[in-house]
């Protein structure tokens, strides 16, 4: 007779589940030694359980495919929640199954004893204690299907004891995957939408993630209305590529041909974005929402008409109501802002051959140059991801992922490792900060254990640089944002990965071209600027504010030079051109 822990694993290959990601104890021998015995699905063995579940959503997030890891009773299954936190907020499925102590001595503070159930039930879309086998397999079951429907992490507390306990017969169920479906709304709706839309004199398109797999839809709307198309970050890899109508970002990394595009604007079309940050949408025109999910409508700002469907879908059934607009006024005046724009934020890029430490607008320019054509992109929280919004270029076979919803450091490698493992033959590239590293820098032998051929290039400007720019636009001298970093391609050398530092502009290409051929693990640790500033498309006056009481605090605490470097950099001598 099979054990529930076999039961566990037969359920999992039903729904084509390749790999788990985990650290072994205690409390999951059960369940490991299932996964021994039946051996199709593969172990990814990480250094911190953190780096599990990130590596999950990041699976999750490419594949589209339920990922799955694990975590031991205490603080192995806590740990997870980071990564669970992220791909609930990234709308991607992942499986925790988290194991707890035995269920006898629950509630006598047991060694290790926590309540995951509770303590990741905000994390996640679903969240049950198994506290008899005969829940089993069919809250699994319930687990798999609401991460898989609702799009986000679905947590399964099992008692160690319970994984060895024998199962009962029961009848298997239908695999558990991602159903295909139409999602519209009515003719009705979709009439009234048309009819706003065929009344606006300017539109303007404001797309994100939910434009996946709509980009013909996207530019056949764009096309019948002449709108320029602004998307959000989640949405570059969807949106920007092969797109004349394309006028950039908005929002805190975005640039100022986005805003302006929205900001001008007298009907504003959202297509699958849930844009968090209110200050950067339209102060009059009118907006029609399309979002799959209806409690997005209007989550935002205020809306005239929400319509629930999918982008693909709901573009298809509107676009034979819409009228072919006979002004592209606003279009062609867009898109020459944004071509200024462009050119303005490309000028920044360059190799300054004099200069060192090097321009991060420089490194990720020559990253995208150099990465392959299908590569995957992943950002660390911070300025990288405000470099990569900026200046990587997409194609419609690269990906661009990150912690973008839940903004959690160390996520870069981490991710990397899920990525590189569901796609063994592609390059992943992992854009790290220093600071992100550091977090979690065991997993560099992860990546070594594993035999994963990711690349790593970090952003090394020995600071907590986004941090800092925070506290500058609030007024406040840098405090506590300093790194003592080591040399990071010596540490990578001393594990057995491929390591090259670079300090001079002219020795990036050769150094990034050796790590990207190396048949195997390779990092590359740049010295970047410190002082160059990503600079939001629109400056309020409490950020003016903030900058000019920082400059007056920095002088009176006599750190002064620091004005003088922040003076020299690029951005900072653009701004007061």
């Amino acid at each position: 007779m099979s054990t529930i822990a076999d039961v566990i694993i037969g359920v999992l290959k039903d729904a084509s589940v390749k790999r788990i990601y985990g650290i072994p104890g205690d409390s999951l021998n059960g369940f490991t030694d299932a996964l021994r015995r039946d051996g199709s699905i593969a172990w990814q063995h990480v250094r911190h359980e953190e780096a599990a579940a990130l590596a999950a959503a990041a699976e999750a997030a490419l594949t589209g495919e339920l990922a799955v890891c694990v975590g031991s009773c205490g603080p192995g299954s806590i740990h997870l929640i980071n990564g669970l936190y992220d791909a609930t907020r990234s709308r991607v499925p992942v499986l925790a199954i988290a194991a707890q102590i035995p269920a006898a001595e629950m509630g006598g503070s047991y060694f290790q004893e926590t309540h995951p159930q509770d303590v990741l039930r905000e994390a996640s879309v679903y969240c049950e204690l198994v506290s008899d086998p005969e829940q089993l397999p069919r809250v699994l079951e319930i687990a798999m299907r609401t991460a898989i429907e609702r799009r986000g992490a679905a947590v399964v507390v099992i008692p160690g004891e319970i994984f060895l306990k024998k199962s009962k017969p029961h009848r298997r169920t239908a695999p558990i995957r991602f159903m295909p479906r139409v999602m519209r709304p009515t003719d009705g709706e979709l009439k009234a939408a048309a009819d706003l839309l065929n009344s606006a004199k300017k539109v303007t398109i404001f797309g994100g993630a939910g434009v996946e797999g709509a980009h013909a839809e996207l530019l056949a709307i764009a096309e019948k209305l002449k709108a320029p198309v602004v998307h959000a970050l989640r949405g570059k890899q969807f949106i920007e590529y092969k797109n004349p109508y394309d006028v950039g970002m908005t929002g805190l990394l975005g640039f100022t041909s986005g805003y302006r595009a929205i900001e001008s604007c007298d009907v504003l079309l959202l297509l699958g974005t849930d844009f968090p940050y209110r200050q950067f949408y339209p102060s009059k025109a009118k907006i029609i929402q399309v979002d799959i999910r209806g409690e997005n409508l209007g989550r935002r700002t205020p809306i005239d008409i929400g319509l629930v469907g999918s982008v693909k879908d709901t573009v298809q059934a509107i676009l034979p109501m819409l009228k072919d607009h006979p002004d592209r006024q606003h279009l062609d005046s867009s898109r020459q802002h944004y071509v200024q724009a462009r050119k303005s934020l490309d000028e920044l890029a360059i190799n300054d051959h004099n200069r060192s430490p090097i321009h991060p607008q420089y490194l990720t320019r020559m990253v995208s140059d150099l990465a392959a054509e299908d590569a995957v992109f992943i950002p660390d929280v911070g300025s990288p991801t405000g470099w990569c919004a900026r200046y990587l270029r997409m194609n419609g076979q690269r990906n661009l992922i990150g912690s973008f919803s839940h903004g959690t450091m160390a996520n870069a490698l981490s991710q990397a490792i899920g990525a590189q493992s569901a796609f063994p033959e592609r390059q992943v590239l992992a854009m790290a900060g220093d600071g992100g590293l550091a977090m979690l820098m065991g997993e560099l032998l992860t990546l070594r254990q594993n035999k994963l051929p990711v690349k790593i290039v970090v952003f090394n400007n020995s600071s907590l640089n986004f941090v800092e720019l925070e506290m500058k636009a609030n007024g406040f001298v840098n405090f506590g944002t300093d790194l003592d970093n080591p040399d990071f391609a010596e540490v990578a050398k001393s594990i057995g990965l491929f390591g090259q530092r670079v300090d001079k502009p002219d020795d990036l290409e050769s150094a990034l071209r050796a790590a990207f051929a190396h048949d195997g693990p390779a990092l590359v640790d740049v010295a970047t600027a410190r002082e160059e500033l990503i600079i939001p498309p629109t400056i309020t006056v409490e950020q003016a504010k903030g900058f000019s009481l920082f400059a007056l605090r920095t002088i009176l605490s006599g750190r002064g030079e620091e004005l003088i470097d922040l003076a020299d950099t690029n951005v900072f001598r653009r701004l007061l051109s």
